[in-house]
């Protein structure tokens, strides 16, 4: 995991034109926001031509020495690419430009491992990381000094890398038991709402959408809202009422991204578990971003991917009150017919978006 104490300084890479409908400029402003939220200082960003991935090297071996000048003149010790690299091109990036290389997958585990607070979540996200370390062992380079307490006593002539290998094997199998008994605790917290004819809202959305606000004004509640990109790794659930006074209990988990690792998916499965068992997902949107549309099809592809993919979905256009243009908002209207236009933080639209989850509770059989 990357060191957040301040030392560590970026480059950061991007090959253009940019990931497919999502723009070059848009994929920067991400990429920065994912870094700065580890704590890490952005020196300078690199944009590079290039029609295919160089098997050795990702990019170009020229491409490659221009970034080791620049970042050695930048004071650079730590260069990000917003692309997935194999090993063997990180290994070999990593002695051509004498810097720590990571890529967009290894960027967001290290997010997830500074961001976990329950025994849950930490668990959840340690079997990502060593999944995602266990691919990419080899004889050189890449080792368990990235992962700390795993190691235990070497044998007699043993090699280093099969020891390794061992280790993180049984550290999985250990870590998958413990997130076996998690999910079975879980399923029967799912059982006691059912029998208590609870019904369930949960809320899902690109990261930084504004969820953990919609879910503190709704539920009356207190959870932490940060303006970073996963502030929420652990369910959080609150009951919340409507108009009627008939209740719900509505639950807030983790956002999603472009690229979201699938290491990440299968391991945070007992958490996404609860997405696939509400009876409603509200999708939260941040209408105000530039990339709304891309965002939208982000989260509706997570959704499918896991399993949620028939559920009930109402999609509340958060952030609303950012944008002041009647026009635009119009736009905005035509782009998501369905969509309630709400702001959670000045508390408007929260009536019409709770009607329309109230009718499609209505509908669900009983």
């Amino acid at each position: 995991m990357l060191s957040t104490q301040g030392k560590e300084k970026a480059a950061l890479v991007l090959i253009k034109p940019g990931p497919r409908r999502w723009g070059l400029e848009n994929a920067i402003a991400e990429l920065k926001l994912l870094t700065e939220t580890l704590g890490v200082k952005v020196c300078f960003v690199s944009t590079l031509r290039q029609s295919k991935p160089h098997p050795a090297t990702f990019i170009g071996q020229g491409q490659a020495e221009e970034m080791e000048r620049a970042i050695s003149e930048a004071g650079c010790n730590l260069v990000i690419f917003d692309s997935e690299l194999k090993p063997v091109q990180q290994r070999n990036l990593e002695r051509i430009i004498n810097a720590r290389i990571i890529d967009r997958t290894q960027l967001i585990l290290d997010i997830f491992s500074q961001r976990a607070r329950s025994q849950e979540g930490k668990l959840q996200v340690e079997l990502a990381q060593l999944k995602h370390l266990l691919s990419r062992l080899t004889g050189k380079g890449v080792g368990l000094s990235q992962v700390s307490g795993i190691l235990g006593g070497r044998g007699h002539g043993e090699p280093q890398l099969e020891i390794d290998r061992r280790a993180i094997r049984r550290r999985l199998r250990k870590i998958e038991e413990q997130i076996e008994k998690v999910k079975k605790h879980r399923t029967l917290l799912r059982k006691g709402r059912k029998s208590h004819s609870f019904q369930v809202a949960l809320l899902v959305g690109y990261t930084n959408s504004g969820k953990s606000t919609l879910l503190n004004t709704l539920g009356h509640s207190d959870i932490t809202v940060e303006d970073r990109l996963f502030s929420t790794l652990d369910p959080t659930t609150r009951k919340v009422f409507f108009s009627s006074n008939r209740e719900i209990l509505m639950t807030d988990t983790v956002g999603f991204i472009r690229q979201l690792p699938h290491d990440l998916i299968a391991a945070f499965k007992a958490t996404l578990e609860e997405v696939v068992e509400a009876d409603i997902l509200i999708n939260v949107l941040d209408a105000s971003h530039p990339m709304r549309e891309e965002q939208n099809k982000v989260v509706l592809n997570v959704l499918n991917e896991i399993g949620a993919g028939e559920t009930t979905v109402i999609t509340a256009l958060n952030k609303i009150d950012l944008i002041p243009d009647a026009v635009e908002r119009r736009q905005i209207q035509n782009e998501f017919p369905d969509g309630i236009p709400i702001s959670a933080l000045k508390k408007t639209g929260l009536d019409e978006l709770m009607n329309k989850v109230e009718a499609a509770i209505e509908c669900i059989p009983k």
